[in-house]
């Protein structure tokens, strides 16, 4: 029975426990762990670029997640802890950085490729509308054609005998 409960708690809590951060990282106080945790989700892991810190089994995230938990068992506040690593990685370790002159174009570059994409669809599509402007033919042309064609009529409708 014992076992079982043991099972069930395990498999109930298992969505919660991140995958990446390693036994011997997780801190005694569970206070302290759950700040390290919430603070480690909104840290952008550098080599996987797409994942928070929390996630990333990366050797650099491992490092970070226990950069976080060093200074909060040194008595930093959460922001003092973000603080710290946007001085030492810029604001690109962060997954929501702040709207700034720095940060412009990471924030605008989105919205400019959808513009950008948008107005060469637009190009696109009125320049497949009207086409080449169609040649005119000499007379030398257009006699060879005629001839051609009534050759053809010719050929297609042959006289009943």
């Amino acid at each position: 029975m014992r076992l079982r409960i043991l099972l069930f708690a395990s498999v109930a809590l298992w969505p919660t426990l991140a995958v990446a951060v390693e036994p011997d990282e997780i801190l005694s106080d569970p206070v302290l762990e759950t700040r390290a945790r919430n603070l480690s989700s909104e840290l952008r892991c550098l080599v996987c670029q797409n994942q928070s810190i929390d996630d990333s089994a990366a050797p650099l995230a491992k490092d970070l997640r226990v950069i976080v938990r060093e200074r909060l068992k040194a008595g930093d506040d959460d922001a003092q802890v973000r603080d710290y690593l946007v001085q030492r990685y810029g604001d690109f370790i962060l997954l929501k950085p702040p709207f700034k002159i720095e940060t412009l174009l990471l924030w605008l570059t989105p919205a400019l490729v959808l513009v950008g994409g948008g107005a060469a669809l637009v190009l696109f599509a009125r320049r497949r509308r009207q086409g080449p402007a169609p040649a005119s033919l000499s007379d030398a042309e257009e006699g060879r054609l005629a001839e051609i064609l009534s050759n053809e009529t010719d050929r297609a409708n042959p006289p009943v005998v």
